[in-house]
Parts: structure tokens; C-alpha cells; sequence
């Protein structure tokens, strides 16, 4: 897949409980309203969390989920309906980098604050501004004897979940991030107990002649680790550490995933069920990689979708956080991406539902449409359930389909969707506002008011004592 990011820049419950014929997590993810309502909260007085899963919306700015709201909205009542995140929102993170030249954040200077507790420089993993590694949570749970686990759309060493388990001047360099992170603990213990997400190239590296020449999957085979390459083989696992690869490179985003690849969801209730069989705790983080990526592409539909899968996680983690009680939930976002407008040009209105008629995000569609031998006509008319697209529109996605443009071909169709939801989009890059938190838990009171981002790893860090 590539990553629309060239557009701009070249620019559980304790153990005993539970198992794995009878999972804690229910089948329904409808409502986000049933998880306060349906789950029976534990009375817990505890100041200290055993686990801690900590979950990131790349690119999940406030303005994303304001639009977001509007989509789950229920429009046959009065004002707009309650997110399952509500009720735990405590403050808001500043999410400005140190980098001598930019002063908006980019992924991985986000990540190594959230993770670390320091501020750098765009484009570092989990080092400083003199390039000297720092110590992230994951790191420091672990040699408390915590379990650790990793979860992303993206590719596991794509820049969010790279600074967790790497160190690295460059994030760029994500042939050695992967070596990293598949890395023993003084010769004994791997690093991530649990690892789910895209990027099979990056841990079985080929040579020219495109024969793997380094398996870094075999290296944790041969230490007990089951590795799994589908949904249906997930569902399945049973050992407690795992690395689940499911495309060569990102997953698909939630809209255009095929039914191999597991959702967001799926890979973290399996996570938390294989994590939380270690009675010291863990430490899990989850992304929902393309909430950033659809932010980058301006294509509302993936964004919608996105942040939609992200709120699925977010719900299973937390009925697993209120049955357990011992269980800190953070949700929050690394930055804001794309400049989102709920609503735009001179009118008072905004309506994403809009992008249910779209059977595919714009930039999964775009891509289809420019490959060689591509049914246009089809693919338009299998896909856009717009019913008012006009003569011309249509034939903005087409002339860039056949000319292979797609970019062209992409914005053609946000044009479309856009131009019905009112949606407005002020930048194809990361945006500087302040970023909601929201906090479920143990410890959770140290997240409240607004803070540096650097205080999400500094409180982690602060619990282990």
C-alpha cells in the first residue's frame, strides 16, 4: 500500500476467569451506549494499575471525532447522541514537538513523547534530540516482569508502535526497527510478548532477488512464539505469545478489509485475553493507525470508517477494564491530521452519514480504478451509491482512472462526498490543536487538565513504583 503521506510531504479480568472457550467480550459492538449499560462495573477503590492499555488514534484530533459524532448520530432525536468515549474524557495533551525547524509534530516525535516522556525532533524513534535512545513504558514494564503487546493497522514498524519497542535517529530506517523489536532481554525474554498488525516485508527481509535473506519470524518460532497470517488463524491461537502478520505491508483500512485480515477489534480482545494470563500485569498499546492516513488523504469516508474501528477497540477494552479492575484504559490521539471541517462554505450544515454510500473509502476505490485492466464502469457503479453524482463528476474519477492518476482519481471522489457531507478539509498534513484524553481506571486522575504529552509516559512510568 502506499502511503498517501507522499501527497504532502516529499513533503480482562483476573486469570481464573478467563478462558479461552468462553471470552469475557461480547459479539455485540452496536451500540456504544451498551458497554456502560450492559457491563456490571467492578467496585474498585485500587490507586495503582496492574495493566495499562493505552490506545492511540493517529491523527484522531478533536474536530475528527466532532465530525464522527455526527455520524453515529441518531437523527430522530433531539441534539446530538453520546460517544462511548464520553464519559471518560479528563483533558487534553499539547502535542508541539522539539524540532529546530517544525513546530508541528509529526508520528514519530508524537509517539516518543507518549512513550518516553521527552521531547525530539520529527521523524525520531524513541531517541532524544542528540539521537541517545530513551527508555520507553514498554521497555520499563517488561523488566517489571509485565507482559507487552503491540497492536496497529499499520505496519508494526510504521512510527507509532516502532518508538514502544526501537530506538532509531531515522524512522525511516524500519529494517532495523523490525530487528529491534523482535530482540531478547538480556538474552532471555523477547521484548513484545504480542505482536498484531501489517508489515510481513519488514520481519522477512528479501534480498534483490526477492528471497528472504533474514527471517525474523522464525527467530521468535524458535522461541516458543505461534505466528499467525489471518483472522480465522487469530480466532484460533491459543498461546500466549504471538506475532500476527496479515499483509505485506499496512492492513486495509476497515471499510475495504478483506475478511482475512482481523479488525482492529479482534486483534485487541485477542491481545488482552493472551496478555492478561500473566498475573504481574501487562502493558498493551493499540493503534488505529489509519485514522492519520485517511486525514492525510482528505477522504472522509476512510475516516469515518477508521475512527468507527477504533471506537470498537476502544469498547472491548474497556468492558475487559470494568470487569477486571485492575485495568487503566487511556484513549487519545497523537495529533489531528487533515484540518477536518464539520461543515463548510456558508452553510449551517454537515452530513457525513453521506459516506454509507460509499462502498469503499475513496483512496481504496482510487487504487482499484488506476490498476492495469481495471472495470471502471463497474468499479464506479459497484461502489458509489451516490444517486446524484452529476455527468461531470463522474467523468473527473474516470479520465484520472484512465490516465493512472491516483491522487487525481481519489480527490475526484472526495469531491463527490465532500460536496454532499459539507465537509471541509484545511491540510493534507498533521495540524497543531491540542488533543483529547480520556481515561478509564486506576491512576486514571493523573490525566486530568491539560498537559503536556510528555505526562502520559511519565505517569505510566510513575506507576511502577
Amino acid at each position: 500500500m502506499v502511503n498517501i503521506k507522499s501527497i504532502a510531504a516529499s513533503t480482562l479480568v483476573a486469570t481464573t476467569v478467563l478462558s479461552t472457550a468462553t471470552p469475557f467480550f461480547a459479539n455485540d459492538v452496536n451500540a456504544s451506549a451498551k458497554v456502560s449499560k450492559s457491563t456490571k462495573v467492578a467496585t474498585c477503590n485500587k490507586k495503582t494499575p496492574k495493566n495499562v492499555i493505552l490506545m492511540i488514534g493517529d491523527g484522531m484530533g478533536v474536530s475528527q471525532l466532532g465530525a464522527y459524532r455526527y455520524y453515529k448520530d441518531d437523527t430522530t432525536k433531539a441534539g446530538l447522541s453520546r460517544l462511548s468515549f464520553d464519559d471518560y474524557l479528563v483533558g487534553s495533551h499539547f502535542t508541539i514537538s522539539d524540532d529546530p525547524k517544525l513546530n508541528i509534530t509529526d508520528s514519530g516525535a508524537a509517539g516518543t513523547a507518549l512513550a518516553t516522556g521527552v521531547k525530539t525532533y520529527n521523524g525520531a524513534i524513541s531517541v532524544d534530540k542528540n539521537k541517545k535512545p530513551v527508555r520507553s513504558v514498554l521497555e520499563a514494564w517488561k523488566a517489571a516482569g509485565k507482559s507487552t503487546g503491540l497492536v496497529a493497522t499499520s505496519e508494526l514498524t510504521h512510527a507509532t508502535p516502532a518508538v514502544f519497542a526501537s530506538h532509531q535517529a531515522s524512522r525511516k530506517e524500519e529494517m532495523d526497527i523490525a530487528k529491534q523489536m523482535v530482540k531478547k532481554i538480556k538474552g532471555k525474554t523477547h521484548l513484545v510478548d504480542v505482536m498484531l498488525g501489517g508489515g510481513v516485508d519488514f520481519f522477512k527481509q528479501k534480498d534483490k532477488d526477492g528471497k528472504v535473506k533474514l527471517d525474523l519470524v522464525n527467530k521468535l518460532k524458535a522461541s516458543g512464539y505461534s505466528y499467525v497470517t489471518s483472522a480465522a488463524q487469530l480466532k484460533k491461537d491459543k498461546s500466549s505469545k504471538v506475532i500476527g502478520l496479515f499483509a505485506p505491508s499496512a492492513m486495509a483500512k476497515d471499510k475495504d478489509r478483506p475478511a482475512k485480515e482481523p479488525a482492529l477489534k479482534d486483534m485487541t480482545e485477542a491481545a488482552i485475553q493472551k496478555l492478561s494470563k500473566n498475573k504481574k500485569g501487562f502493558f498493551l498499546m493499540v493503534e488505529g493507525s489509519q485514522v492519520d492516513w485517511s486525514g492525510h488523504a482528505n477522504d472522509l469516508t476512510g475516516m469515518m470508517s477508521e475512527i468507527q474501528a477504533f471506537d470498537k477497540a476502544y469498547q472491548s477494552a474497556m468492558k475487559f477494564a470494568k470487569k477486571d479492575c485492575n485495568t487503566l484504559v487511556i484513549a487519545l490521539a497523537d495529533h489531528a491530521t487533515g484540518g477536518l471541517s464539520v461543515g463548510s462554505g456558508s452553510d449551517y450544515e454537515f452530513h457525513p452519514q453521506i459516506v454509507d454510500k460509499m462502498k469503499m473509502t475513496s483512496e481504496g476505490l482510487s487504487f482499484e480504478l488506476t490498476k492495469d485492466g481495471a472495470d471502471i464502469e463497474k468499479l464506479i457503479n459497484d461502489n458509489i451509491k451516490i444517486e446524484d453524482v452529476t455527468a461531470e463528476e463522474r467523468a473527473a474519477i474516470v479520465d484520472a482512472a484512465k490516465a493512472k492518476d491516483q491522487q487525481k482519481t481519489m480527490f475526484a471522489i472526495n469531491k463527490i462526498v465532500d460536496k454532499r457531507a459539507n465537509a471541509g478539509w484545511g491540510s493534507l498534513v498533521h495540524t497543531g490543536e491540542e488533543v483529547h484524553v480520556y481515561a478509564y481506571g486506576p491512576g486514571s486522575e493523573k490525566f486530568r487538565g491539560a498537559q503536556e504529552n510528555t505526562n502520559n509516559a511519565k505517569h505510566i512510568f510513575s506507576f511502577l513504583k
